[in-house]
């Protein structure tokens, strides 16, 4: 059996064997060697982690997407979740869909309940508020900017003429509310008289005025006010959980976290399915997706060189290079990548914040799916995971492949850089393939959740009132989407069959859902530092395999040159590519003489 050639990693990388789960709340474990690296963050208290689960609290449709993935859809496996803690996220975007269905529950009541109350008298406030959640759809949620004039022109018009119908239905209540019969009448003819719509609306009032009294109308103005005191208490409630249980300070103890503590038995369930997989350095995957979770591919490239013995071994046979051999050669390279450079003192190397000295390697297999019986079948022991690490590596398998993967986590996780080597040995050529992926930050409104919180809790009454009142026209519609997906959900669990359903790959990563299509230009200037020096490393470990084993590296060294400044020339399946600036690459090509033909 093949011996694993990563060694055992400082603190606790993702790619621990999931033999068991920390407690929520434990720090990482282990003390790294001096020179390595500082203890990473857990990553059930990252940064991302964090911004996910405020992301669960802002935005609904992403809170749906977890739980369908994560709650709906049993039979699907979890994406790896590089740098967060997916189980974490979905417990709170469940917590957020119980406080959120609870209030939708509310406001709709409210509404249905008014009409009985006020004799009908309350579609004067429902007719203009539907005329506003209307123009709302029409115009949608862009910019006005980015927002065609087909859009711009209805919606401008429905939205002032719900504001006129409004204005008049409210003063019609007022003075229904305050007037005698007299002076009623007298209005209702001047307000018959504004429009088709208007005065349908107020002759249907006029059938019913004389069994109409004070109180009715009282009522019909107050519904209005108690639903947007319902949905500023919401927002009151979300803000909070954003500043509080949410906040920087007492995110990390999630012994203390409320979502932790307050699901059912499939919650728990499936966060413990979550917590063993997410993690585990078997990777079972889709045919369609095999690297979700790991972000976007960035320029993945591959190589092949033909194995021939060096002239001077003095008739000495090269030895066997398989592709364990390889690998321990490029380990310590890329490991030393964690070391800080010589500084003036000890004190000021241990002072390094670089990254790259938490950089994690370890391996990984990847396993598909198809042909498992069930989910829980899934080999995740740490023996079934030797079996099939051992049987991988050399194989050369299709469908199960053996990876080291190369992970950096910067900016709290919110940019993960993941690059995955796999080399092959077969009819004396070797194969070199790497893939690197990056996980981009999460999205603007979940990174600027602890603003729109404190911004919303600080504001005074006057101005929490505005925005209630505001949101009061479009409540209803929205306590009816809520209800509607939270019933799709429902059904979905009870009616499509997913608990017993053949086991299938993960869907969509949540991470990936919540993540940003930009990044800033630091950012991306990390991001290239370190795809540059882990592939620079990978290239210069091969390069060391090859010549202590006795072979020619003359080919491999040609098609990866180290050119002016550290730049890397790759012959790329889908052309050259160089990594760095100012470099200058000549390419030379050559074709075979044809009769009739010169050779270029």
């Amino acid at each position: 059996m093949a011996q694993s050639f990563v060694p055992q990693q400082p603190g606790e990388p993702p790619g621990t064997p999931p033999h068991g789960t920390p407690p929520p709340g434990t720090p990482p474990h282990g003390t790294p060697p001096p020179g390595t690296r500082p203890p990473g963050t857990h990553p059930s208290a990252s940064e991302a982690t964090r911004l996910l689960c405020a992301g669960t609290y802002l935005d609904d449709g992403f809170r749906d997407a977890v739980i369908d993935q994560l709650y709906v859809h049993e039979e699907r496996f979890a994406a790896p979740s590089l740098g967060y803690d997916a189980s974490r996220v979905l417990a709170h975007a469940l917590r957020a869909r119980r406080v959120e269905l609870g209030w939708a529950a509310g406001v709709l009541a409210l509404w249905i309940v008014a009409f009985p109350l006020t004799k009908g008298l309350v579609v004067l406030l429902v007719a203009p508020f539907l005329m506003l959640g209307i123009a709302r759809w029409i115009r949608g949620r862009a910019t006005t900017a980015a927002t065609p004039v087909y859009r711009l022109v209805p919606a401008f018009l429905l939205r002032w003429y719900g504001r006129l119908m409004l204005l008049q239905g409210a003063l019609f209540l007022l003075f229904l509310a305050l007037g005698d019969e007299e002076d009623r009448w007298e209005l209702l003819g001047d307000l018959s008289e504004t429009g088709e719509f208007v005065g349908a609306l107020t002759q249907l009032a006029a059938e019913e005025v004389w069994g109409v009294g004070r109180l009715e109308a009282w009522i019909a103005l107050a519904v209005p006010l108690l639903v947007a005191w319902a949905v500023a208490v919401q927002r009151g409630q979300f803000a909070r959980a954003l500043t509080q249980e949410l906040s920087r300070e007492r995110f990390p103890d999630q012994r203390a976290d409320p979502a932790e503590q307050a699901d059912g038995a499939r919650s728990r369930r499936l966060r413990d399915r979550i917590r063993i997989e997410q993690h585990a350095r078997l990777v079972m995957y889709g045919a369609d997706d095999p690297f979700c979770g790991a972000g976007e591919p960035y320029e993945p490239w591959s190589l092949s060189v033909e194995l021939r013995p060096r002239k001077n071994l003095d008739g000495k046979a090269p030895e066997p290079l398989d592709n364990s051999a390889v690998m321990r050669h490029v380990v310590p390279l890329v490991e030393a990548l964690r070391v800080p450079s010589p500084h003036g003192s000890p004190q000021l190397r241990a002072a390094v914040r670089d990254r790259l000295r938490e950089l994690e390697i370890d391996e990984v297999v990847f396993l598909p799916v198809d042909g498992l019986p069930a989910r829980t079948a899934a080999p995740y022991t740490p023996e079934g995971f030797e079996a099939h690490r051992s049987g991988s590596i050399e194989e050369g398998g299709e469908t199960r492949r053996h990876f080291l993967r190369i992970r950096v986590g910067g900016w709290g996780e919110e940019i993960v850089t993941t690059v995955f080597v796999r080399v092959h040995t077969q009819g004396g050529m070797l194969m070199l393939e790497v893939a690197p992926h990056v996980l981009r930050p999460v999205k603007p409104l979940y990174r600027y959740a602890d603003r729109i919180a404190h911004r919303y809790r600080h504001n005074h009454h006057f101005g929490k009132a505005v925005w209630a009142l505001g949101q009061t026209p479009r409540s209803a519609g929205q306590a009816l989407v809520t209800l509607w997906r939270a019933l799709g959900h429902a059904w979905r669990l009870l009616t499509a069959g997913h608990a017993h359903a053949l086991p299938e790959g993960p869907g969509v990563s949540v991470r990936e859902l919540a993540s940003d299509d930009e990044a800033s230009l630091f950012q991306e200037m990390d991001v290239s530092r370190y795809l540059k020096s882990i592939q620079d490393r990978v290239a210069n470990g091969v390069t060391v395999a090859l010549r202590e084993a006795g072979y020619e590296t003359a080919e491999f060294e040609q098609k990866i040159v180290h050119v002016a400044e550290g730049g890397t020339f790759i012959e790329n399946t889908r052309g050259n590519v160089t990594l760095g600036n100012h470099n200058t690459v000549t390419n030379k090509t050559f074709t075979t003489s044809t009769p009739g033909g010169d050779r270029g």
